[in-house]
Formats: C-alpha cells, sequence, structure tokens
C-alpha cells in the first residue's frame, strides 16, 4: 500500500519532495509535460533533464502526514514526513570535505563514473554532497579535502559558478539537481533546486520545528502532495477540492490524531470547542487553527 501510495505521487507532476536537513535541501519538482523518466521496481525513481529522484521503500518506513500554520491567512502547509527509526536512518555525519569516489548509485547511468564529493555539513539523516567529472571542479574539491567546507572562502567563492551536481543522499535515498546554481541574491529556478544556508544550518537542526517528527525517528525525505491552493511555484490557485480530500485521507491514515480531533472541533463550530481547543494540547489546538482556515474555502463550496 505505501510502495503504491509514493508511486502514485511520483507520477503526479503536481506533486513534490525534499531531501536534505534544516538548512541544506534538496528539492524535486517537475513539469506536466516536461520528459520523464519513472521506474517502480524495489525502488521508486523519476529523472528528467533538471533533476532525479530516488526512493527506496524500506520495510521501516514510516510516513508521518501534518499541517502546519503558514504566513499566508488564507492557507495553510502540508507535507508527509517519510521517518526511520534513528539508528536506522543515521548517515556518516562528515564535518569535513571528502572525496567518496564515482557515484555508482546514481540515477542515469551517464552519470555514474562522475565524482561524488560529500560537503561535511554534518547533520544526522542526509549527506550534502556534489558530483562532477568536471577536472576543474575535481580539482577545487579535492583541494578542499579535508577541512570545513564553511572555513574555505576560496571554495566558496568559485563553486556555486562551476555549478556541479548536487546530491543529496538519505537512507531513503537521494535527490539529484542539475540546473546552475543561481548567482548571489538571484532567484532559485523552477523545477529541482537546492538550498544552502549557513545560518540554518549553524542551529544544528535536523528538521524544522513546524514538522513532527516523532521521538527517536529521523525524516530522511519529505513528500509534498499537491496543494489544494499553491502550485509548487508558490503560487496561488483555486481551491481544488479534490485536492484537500486527497490529502485529508493521509492525515486520517498517516497524521496526528490530536491535530485532526482538533480540525474537527473547528468543523463542528461548537462554542464548546473552539473554548475548549486552546487549553488543550499545543497539537490540538494547532488543528484547530488549521480547521478554521480550512472551513472558509469548504462553506465556499457549500461544503
Amino acid at each position: 500500500m505505501l510502495h503504491a501510495l509514493l508511486f502514485d505521487h511520483i507520477r503526479d507532476p503536481d506533486a513534490s519532495w525534499c531531501c536534505g536537513r534544516f538548512g541544506a535541501i534538496a528539492e524535486f519538482h517537475r513539469d506536466a509535460d516536461e520528459p520523464v523518466e519513472i521506474a517502480n521496481g524495489p525502488a521508486i525513481a523519476a529523472a528528467t533533464d533538471r533533476g532525479a529522484i530516488r526512493i527506496e521503500v524500506l520495510p521501516s518506513l514510516r510516513p508521518v502526514a501534518y499541517e502546519t500554520i503558514s504566513t499566508c491567512i488564507e492557507s495553510w502547509g502540508h507535507g508527509v514526513a517519510l521517518c526511520l527509526p534513528h539508528g536506522l536512518a543515521a548517515m556518516s555525519g562528515r564535518t569535513v570535505v571528502t572525496e567518496l569516489g564515482p557515484d555508482a548509485a546514481s540515477v542515469r547511468p551517464q552519470d555514474r563514473d562522475a565524482l561524488l564529493f560529500d560537503l561535511g555539513l554534518g547533520g544526522t539523516q542526509a549527506e550534502i554532497c556534489v558530483r562532477s567529472n568536471d577536472p576543474e571542479v575535481i580539482a577545487l574539491l579535492r583541494s578542499a579535502c579535508g577541512r570545513p567546507l564553511l572555513a574555505q572562502p576560496r571554495v566558496l567563492q568559485h563553486l556555486p559558478a562551476m555549478s556541479p551536481h548536487r546530491v543529496f543522499c538519505s537512507r531513503l535515498g537521494r535527490v539529484e539537481v542539475y540546473q546552475p546554481i543561481p548567482a548571489p541574491g538571484g532567484k532559485s529556478p523552477e523545477g529541482p533546486h537546492t538550498h544552502v544556508l549557513p545560518r540554518l544550518l549553524a542551529n544544528g537542526l535536523d528538521h524544522a520545528a513546524t514538522v513532527p517528527v516523532p521521538k527517536g525517528w529521523l525524516a530522511g525525505m519529505t513528500l509534498f502532495p499537491a496543494h489544494p491552493l499553491l502550485r509548487a511555484t508558490g503560487e496561488t490557485t483555486a481551491f481544488d477540492a479534490a485536492r484537500y480530500d486527497a490529502f485529508q485521507s493521509l492525515m486520517k491514515r498517516y497524521g496526528d490524531p490530536a491535530l485532526v480531533a482538533g480540525k474537527q472541533a473547528a468543523f463542528a463550530k461548537s462554542e464548546d470547542a473552539a473554548e475548549g481547543a486552546e487549553d488543550e494540547t499545543r497539537r490540538r489546538a494547532l488543528g484547530f487553527r488549521i480547521g478554521q482556515r480550512q472551513l472558509k474555502w469548504l462553506q465556499s463550496l457549500g461544503r
């Protein structure tokens, strides 16, 4: 059932994915009319000319569906954190640039002779890597090996303009990004792209506080199913009831029961529920607030 769920979303161009840690993430998106190669086997994969993703559907994989309050007062965020127990999810945690050799695990066969380098950005559940077969890029990265990346201004100055492939890996798979890195102050391109933000990395967090990863677990990847109000680019769109209903089925199956109960209280529009929600757990109160936002859109459809 879980394999089929993930494969359905790999085939959905309106779904998005990310791999990484707080402060360093790789995102995979694709357009509906974009040529794509999709694989469905023990692992699920998709590859375009702009990037690729592979997901290993491991027996211990636990999906955690969640919703969050967004900065837009009429909307909300949602996602499905793909979690493994800490002992199974932990990666190397390297803190210095390290050459790893040819990337034999690349999604596309043509990339398997290129050299993979772990940038040594630490963290538990992900390795933040780059890959290249360009001699100039390789020479620069080799000169950085054995030392922390963020302590090497020359590498930080030149590497982004060289735009090697970015390869963010976890025990659940990887996201690869082939598009150029934008210039400083530039806008991230549509489609697959990466964010590496030293200020956020300095917090030492594995995930954002708004993502309810269970204690003792780590989220190696996250699925973002199609949102009822937002496109993958962040642009707003007309409320899509089918998308809303599809995610609510995930919330009922994989979400926090307390948050779902809080939403049901908001939908009931009971004064007692409204007054009591703030006195209950933080998760129930969060669900109540999200439910209030969603209720507006459901009422517009006469539901």
